[in-house]
């Protein structure tokens, strides 16, 4: 069961913090709302984990484990071109989707993975009151069940 994740989101995102991988700052939603933002701090961590997810979904490379993980989490979440276009490799969309399915069936995660996201959807089922703070919290969540499973 997923617990209130209100100071274990925090955690995470301090400890990212520290780790100097994000920095927290101050925004605004709709330039009414007061929100937290986190942005990160070096680009370079993200575009060379967009580059191993390329090689292995673009130019079927074998993945590591962390490269694995994350493709079966965007192949559980249907969010693989929001990654990587497939357009601009010549591939359609389906052919990209097979791709990550094929390397998340291999993946040791992918069945947590699953299971992780079928808890989170429950629980933002389950507190569909607090719409506005859904996404965030479902973020977090997935965050903090990859990290206990690593």
């Amino acid at each position: 069961m997923i617990r209130p994740l209100g100071k274990a989101c925090g955690s995470l995102y301090e400890r990212l913090a520290a780790s100097g991988v994000v920095r927290a700052g101050q925004g605004r939603i709709l330039g009414i709302f007061p929100a937290h933002t986190w942005p990160a701090q070096d680009a370079h961590h993200e575009a060379q984990v967009r580059l191993q997810l390329t090689q292995a979904l673009v130019q079927q490379q074998v993945p590591d484990a962390r490269s694995a993980a994350l493709i079966a989490l965007m192949h559980t979440l249907k969010c693989e071109r929001q990654i990587v276009d497939p357009g601009a490799y010549g591939l359609s969309k389906q052919q990209l989707r097979a791709r990550a399915e094929e390397i998340a069936q291999d993946s040791w995660a992918s069945e947590a993975v699953r299971k992780a996201i079928a808890e989170i959807i429950a629980a933002v089922a389950a507190t569909s009151a607090a719409a506005a703070g859904g996404a965030n919290m479902a973020v977090c969540a997935v965050s903090e069940a990859l990290v206990r499973r690593w």
